[in-house]
């Protein structure tokens, strides 16, 4: 008897910053949260073999809320690179920044690009979102998120979502990276949570035991607007028990 080939999970961050891993050999998927400062950089994404690395920086509510001890974050800047072609790409909510080597150039969301460079491949479709790729390594889709420009606490933001990571090496890396080699849970003793619409369940994942909850995150890849309802296992505490180590030791002292 054949075995299938094991799929790799398929992993996003959008919203606030929910990180999702499809596991598709499941029909299921995990989803954990970082709560960190704005200003903080996290390590999404770091492969040595292709040589591609990604950062985002968290960015806040205009306002901070008082009646909440955790505030709110969003990835308002996002760097990707390759080192071994030389290239920089700087992702805002406001510009898109691409560095090949000494040669820099610029757009902006209101630009329609299709640009081809040896090694880079980038389109961008105008206030929706761009898609990247470097060498022969995976492709990535950038979502612009772009809110009222007078609402009074919330600001545009990014999500970024993977493809093809099967492209990267198994070496990889980062707060997204570790998750492109298929990954294996159990889910146990589902019973009601404190949400009556939210169980809560035990998760044994790498020989770890987790308590989890049912809920939903947000794909906005076909729709940018109102987004697709994912339903997911809400791993808490920063994904400890999930992730490698502890969230703080993906950050990182810069984007590049």
């Amino acid at each position: 008897m054949s075995v299938p080939p094991r799929i790799p999970s398929r992993v996003s961050i959008d919203g606030d910053p929910h990180f999702i891993i499809s596991v598709p050999q499941k029909e299921d998927a995990i989803c954990f949260n970082i709560n960190e400062n704005p200003g903080a950089v996290l390590n999404l994404i770091k492969d040595p073999v292709t040589g591609i690395t990604v950062n985002g920086e968290l960015i806040g509510d205009k306002k901070a809320n008082n009646d909440s001890k955790i505030q709110n974050t969003y990835f308002g800047r996002l760097g990707i690179t390759n080192k071994h072609l030389n290239l920089r790409v700087m992702v805002t909510p406001e510009k898109i920044t691409v560095q090949n080597g000494a040669e820099k150039t610029g757009f902006t969301w209101l630009d329609s690009v299709t640009l081809q460079q040896e090694g880079l491949n980038l389109i961008i479709n105008r206030k929706k979102n761009l898609v990247l790729s470097m060498g022969g390594g995976a492709s990535f889709v950038i979502v612009l998120h772009q809110v009222w420009k007078k609402h009074p606490l919330h600001q545009d933001f990014l999500g970024l979502y993977t493809l093809d990571s099967g492209k990267l090496s198994k070496q990889t890396h980062g707060l997204l990276g570790q998750f492109f080699q298929p990954i294996d849970f159990t889910i146990l003793e589902i019973h009601p949570g404190s949400d009556p619409k939210k169980p809560d369940a035990t998760m044994i994942v790498k020989n770890n035991e987790l308590t989890v909850t049912r809920g939903w995150q947000k794909d906005y890849r076909k729709d940018p607007k109102n987004g697709i309802d994912v339903p997911c296992w809400f791993v808490h505490n920063n994904g400890a028990g999930l992730i490698d180590g502890v969230h703080t030791d993906y950050i990182v002292s810069s984007l590049f």
